[in-house]
């Protein structure tokens, strides 16, 4: 009995990774209970973890990809500023773009702003 105790207490440890990290290759910055930005008004609000978990999102050579393997990228955006900057629009115009850009090679998450706790991240 002990020894196979001691055998499923080593099978656990050595597991790359538990049930309840599912992706150990998520960014360390991303918070998997952070909502996203939905695809249209009528997609009911997601969580990251929902998002991945819908993309069956798995790690793969120490990268998050897609059921189809292609690469997850997250987007912080910008915009919860309470005084808006002189050139917002051209910092909004310019993520978007970046998002666009990101979007042909990368599946793309985007998270909300107001979705950072730490206000010095808030862009």
């Amino acid at each position: 009995m002990q020894t196979l105790l001691t055998f499923l207490l080593l099978l656990t440890f050595s597991m790359p990774y538990t049930m309840n990290d599912q992706y150990p290759c998520l960014p360390k910055n991303i918070d998997r209970k952070w909502q996203i930005l939905g695809e249209s008004d009528d997609v009911k609000a997601m969580t990251v973890e929902e998002k991945l978990s819908k993309l069956k999102a798995h790690c793969k050579k120490g990268k998050l990809v897609d059921q189809n393997g292609k690469e997850i990228r997250f987007v912080e955006l910008i915009g919860c500023w309470g005084n808006p900057p002189a050139d917002y629009q051209e910092q909004l115009d310019r993520q978007q773009n970046e998002v666009k850009e990101l979007s042909e090679k990368f599946t793309v998450i985007q998270i909300p702003c107001s979705q950072q706790k730490d206000p010095a991240k808030i862009h």
